[in-house]
């Protein structure tokens, strides 16, 4: 492995391990934050929901722009906007600039995102993007896996706001390599220009419709989500349209494998990214379990993860990807369906096998996903590709939070967390795992049904 790789790698690594450390990190977090400002149910849903509307909002934006006119400076504009946005959320005074500071850091991230991934398969030969990729996703699943573990250890002895603080060291380190050791890689940019009334119908679009979902018990709820998808509706005919979409329409209606597998990992994720924000409340208000308690055991499936995402990126350089990915589908969704039978009783070990149930799953699903992913397009297009690929990763987990949003906001509107029933509370959240798994379920179709990408 070259210098260049070895930089390369540690970059993308380090990003991809710190995005979703601070989703589930915070998650650990929240019955605390709740506590500290105040905040009802919805609220507290908003500081992960507004982080990851935020990715979702630029992330198709940023990844043409980065085709255009280069990963490499897209990139480390990101780390430096994630870097301050993550100092700023450290100290943020109540919930609504957390949340605000969150939305700032959701764009750094956006850009970090869609670029890394075309900077590190940029380095690395064809035969070596499997492995490579299995790497990358390990570390996102690392992230995930030690966001509750070290986030609940953090919480209990130093406060909430050291999740933030732990951060920034490893985040001055990625600006640090960046600026020293990116300056040799060159991705020839794709000449074109940004089309401007399609980004605003697609983020006008993804708002209105984000935001209604809090909100359906209201009188404006139901409108603002007709409104939002009609927007979103009229942003595929501005693609359609339009000389320099932001949003590839031909690689989702000519290139089966690349839509079908982008539309399993936009299942896949809005299934399970909601498991560890519901888990965490329920061990910790249903169980009694401690931060740093809870945090351990929610380590058990994303550590899954990030054992078997390098070993099945590997194998699927080797081996058909979408027989690796389909089994992983299956086993997640079973998994989910297992979950729909806890209840206050139910054995802390048995809750650990599940989640070492739905982790495997996932690990077996995600690397060939994203392999074939990038493999499926030309090497100009990988800014969009990844992009793409990023997008359905953060609106299906935003996705998964609004259903949480929507669930919880009929069940207990506008109360604190703290103050609901346990059984009001075990009931929202089986019926969540049963929608879950249903989602999870219809995914199963879509990744066996992509096509053979050797072929």
């Amino acid at each position: 492995m070259t210098s260049l790789q070895r930089s390369a790698l540690t970059i993308s690594l380090l990003t991809s391990f710190l995005n979703p450390y601070l989703i589930s990190g915070v998650n650990i977090a929240l019955p605390t934050v709740e506590h500290e400002f105040n905040l009802d149910a919805i609220s507290l849903s908003w500081i992960i929901t507004s982080y990851l509307l935020a990715s979702a909002v630029f992330l198709l934006p940023i990844g043409k722009f980065a085709d255009n006119r280069g990963q490499k400076e897209v990139f480390k504009g990101g780390i430096i906007i994630f870097t301050i946005a993550t100092v700023l959320c450290s100290i943020a005074p109540n919930g609504l600039l957390l949340i605000i500071f969150r939305i700032i850091q959701g764009l750094g991230a956006a850009m970090t995102l869609t670029t890394g991934a075309p900077i590190l398969v940029s380095v690395f030969p064809q035969t070596e993007r499997g492995k490579v990729l299995g790497l990358n996703v390990a570390a996102v699943y690392l992230g995930l896996s030690l966001g509750p573990f070290i986030g609940g250890i953090l919480t209990q002895y130093f406060g909430w706001r050291s999740i933030f603080l732990f951060c920034i060291p490893l985040e001055i380190v990625v600006v640090m390599l960046a600026f020293l050791k990116l300056r040799s890689i060159e991705i020839p940019g794709i000449p074109g220009k940004i089309d401007k009334p399609g980004v605003l119908y697609y983020s006008a679009g993804l708002i209105s419709i984000v935001y209604s979902a809090s909100n359906l018990n209201k009188s404006f709820g139901w409108p603002l989500l007709i409104i939002g998808l009609l927007i979103m509706v009229l942003f595929i005919f501005r693609c359609r349209k339009s000389s320099f979409p932001i949003f590839e329409i031909p690689l989702f209606t000519r290139n089966r494998i690349f839509a079908f597998s982008n539309i399993a990992a936009l299942i896949n994720y809005s299934a399970t990214f909601s498991l560890v924000f519901l888990m965490s409340i329920y061990l910790q208000k249903i169980k009694g379990l401690s931060p740093q308690y809870a945090g351990t055991i929610l380590v058990a499936q994303p550590l899954m993860m990030a054992i078997l995402s390098p070993f099945s990126g590997k194998l699927s350089d080797r081996i058909e990807p979408r027989l690796l990915a389909t089994t992983g589908m299956f086993i997640s969704s079973s998994g989910l369906f297992l979950m729909a039978f806890i209840d206050e009783q139910t054995s802390v070990y048995l809750i650990v096998a599940i989640l070492i149930y739905i982790g495997t799953g996932f690990g077996i699903f995600s690397s060939p996903n994203m392999n074939t992913i990038m493999s499926s397009v030309e090497r100009r297009q990988f800014g969009i590709a990844s992009g793409t690929a990023a997008s359905m990763r953060v609106i299906g987990q935003m996705i998964s939070m609004m259903i949480v949003t929507l669930v919880f906001s009929f069940y207990f509107s506008g109360s604190h967390i703290k103050d609901v029933e346990n059984g009001v509370f075990i009931s929202s959240i089986r019926l969540l795992f049963i929608i879950s798994g249903v989602i999870c379920f219809s995914g199963v179709y879509f990744s066996g049904s992509r096509g053979n990408l050797r072929n």
